[in-house]
């Protein structure tokens, strides 16, 4: 099946269709997960992935913000105190040992995540004293084949800090920008201005990162379709090479720092797909295509070029080449995914210190995958990535027969194949430029979690 890159934005369409739904940056999503599942199964199961060898993947949390941005829902410690660092490092540090002895020597790293927070909370110093740790423990690949990033906030960087982290082994660079007005920055407490943000653009070209992605959201206070529209041509002067157009969830309810900001001052919903639609058409003009789950890249991205390849995978830190990789997460409240398992630590930085301190993994709740959960998360991969499905490659992977294992599935696709989402045939499933901004309706026909629930599900609007 050939691959068309393009979205076609029909707004009659997305309101029918914007209801609430996963992300799928796994599945089973991490509602599912359960402290019936600790340290004890996880060993098991890292046990179980030194036998087929692997390669890795490590994420590292770095909670720390010195102001807290009122939409943000990350877990994340605001302070202006900066000797809170080093005690939650010496704790990773202890971590990371835990970790190296569960895995065999022989499995290299070739993906590496700093995440928040704000990773740049962090002195020049204890950036390099991580790194150090980091490779003393574990054996990172050359910068040519391993995809080493981390989240940049401008107003925590300069020049000097780009450098350090291009020397560190960082080659991918992701920017929070989020909008350069001033009235919607005020509103969300992130005064950042665009100059110091040109400037850790511009630093990181000379230092030759071979990936720079840029970070916006629509529907804040204040935003409108044309003031959005002049940040977004701000930023494709620069010409990145991934941009990340998220939607604002506003969830007061869930998330304290939302609550300062006032209801009334966001756009309505008919302007927020407004400006969704016409960053959608500039991009598209400007040659972006369309990656699926807000991001976008140049067709010669290795992303673009990857879902063209039908290689493309997913998972908490976003999209990725590297598939076939186990992921470690280290810090608290990190993610990891090994072998058939997915385990997170303590969301609370007391328990998980405590954890460390008492020599034990700070994992706190888990799951291991049953046989279906592995099948079903295939195809949500599949198409969630590459935005289409071969059934005789699924079939045989996994020794079903597609039609009969996903009968009822397939009948939840029928109404979205006559709305154009979509085309159903004997070969596959096709996602249509209409339904690629819509790709989380089509994955969750694939939910067997969430055929089985009632009422509402607490997931954000998939638009």
């Amino acid at each position: 099946m050939s691959l068309d890159q393009r979205i076609d934005f029909d707004l009659d369409l997305i309101r029918r269709y914007d209801q609430s739904g996963p992300r799928y940056t796994s599945y089973p999503t991490a509602v599912e997960f359960h402290t019936g599942f600790g340290p004890a199964e996880y060993r098991t199961a890292c046990a179980r992935s030194n036998e087929a060898a692997r390669p890795l993947s490590l994420y590292f949390h770095i909670p720390f913000c010195d102001t807290v941005c009122f939409y943000c829902a990350c877990n994340k410690i605001a302070t202006k105190d900066r000797t809170r660092a080093q005690p939650y490092l010496d704790r990773v540090y202890r971590e990371l040992a835990l970790q190296r002895a569960l895995f065999d020597e022989s499995r290299k790293v070739e993906q590496l995540h700093w995440g928040g927070g704000t990773p740049t909370f962090l002195s020049q110093d204890q950036m390099r004293a991580l790194m150090d740790q980091i490779r003393t423990h574990f054996e990172l690949v050359g910068d040519e084949e391993g995809e080493y990033s981390i989240e940049i906030d401008p107003r925590e960087a300069d020049r000097e800090t780009v450098a350090l982290l291009r020397a560190l082994g960082f080659n991918r660079m992701s920017l929070g920008v989020q909008d350069f007005d001033p009235i919607v920055q005020r509103a969300v407490n992130r005064i950042q201005t665009e100059t110091e943000t040109l400037a850790v653009l511009e630093a990181a070209r000379e230092q030759g990162f071979r990936s720079i992605s840029i970070d916006l959201i629509y529907g804040l206070p204040h935003q409108t379709t044309d003031r959005f529209l002049r940040t977004l041509d701000r930023i494709l002067a620069f010409a990145p090479d991934r941009l990340s157009v998220f939607n604002y969830a506003h969830l007061p309810q869930r998330f304290k720092p939302q609550r300062r900001i006032n209801a009334a001052d966001l756009p309505s919903p008919q302007e927020k797909l407004q400006i969704l639609k016409t960053t959608g058409e500039r991009l598209a003009e400007a040659g972006y295509v369309y990656i699926g789950m807000d991001h976008f890249a140049r067709p010669e991205d290795e992303l673009a070029k990857a879902q063209r390849q039908g290689s493309l995978y997913r998972n908490f830190q976003g999209y990725s080449t590297h598939a076939d990789c186990d992921l470690i997460g280290i810090g608290v409240t990190a993610i990891g995914k090994v072998d058939n398992t997915y385990a997170q630590n303590h969301r609370d930085l007391e328990a998980y210190c405590a954890a460390i301190d008492g020599g034990e993994l700070p994992i706190f709740r888990g799951i291991a995958l049953s046989r279906d959960d592995e099948i079903r998360r295939d195809v949500i991969t599949q198409l969630i990535c590459n935005f289409q499905l071969d059934y005789a490659a699924i079939s045989q992977a996994w020794d079903i027969d597609f039609e009969t294992y996903f009968q009822s599935s397939l009948q939840k696709l029928r109404p979205m194949e006559a709305d154009g989402l979509l085309t159903l045939d004997a070969q596959g499933i096709q996602v249509l430029p209409r339904g690629r901004l819509l790709i989380r309706n089509i994955c969750m026909a694939f939910d067997a979690y969430l055929a089985k629930k009632s009422g509402e599900i607490g997931f954000s609007k998939v638009i």
